[in-house]
């Protein structure tokens, strides 16, 4: 019995540097590209975006969902369970980022040009 609980116990550490490796990976990516700030991803643009904050944008949705897959055990769960908890939390996080982006161009357009420009 005890050679099984430290197989389980081998694995559980495995595991976690595993997590803590892709996290810290992905961190160090995001570091790395605020400080460098390629001109190639800052001056060009996709929908009115820098490609940068793209980048920075997916990768940290794709870092949300890797903790609420490992931390919260999710790959162990029914996909029943597994799709109402991750897919309400990409949603909800790809709906407040379109949100900020069209408010925060409204609010730019407003102090660049000095007028509202959606008079309902």
């Amino acid at each position: 019995m005890a050679h099984a609980h430290d197989a389980h116990h081998g694995d559980t550490t495995k595991r976690i540097w595993v997590v803590f490796g892709i996290l810290s990976v992905l961190t160090l990516v995001e570091v790395i590209l605020g400080i460098i700030k390629p001109d190639s991803l800052v001056y060009n643009d996709l929908i009115t975006l820098s490609y940068l904050n793209w980048i920075f944008i997916i990768l940290t949705i794709f870092k949300a969902y890797y903790i609420t897959w490992a931390f919260m055990h999710m790959e162990h769960e029914t996909p029943g369970l597994r799709r109402s908890v991750v897919w309400t939390a990409v949603f909800l996080i790809c709906y407040l980022v379109a949100i900020l982006l069209i408010e925060g161009g409204y609010i730019y357009d407003v102090y660049e040009n000095g007028y509202v420009t959606w008079d309902f």
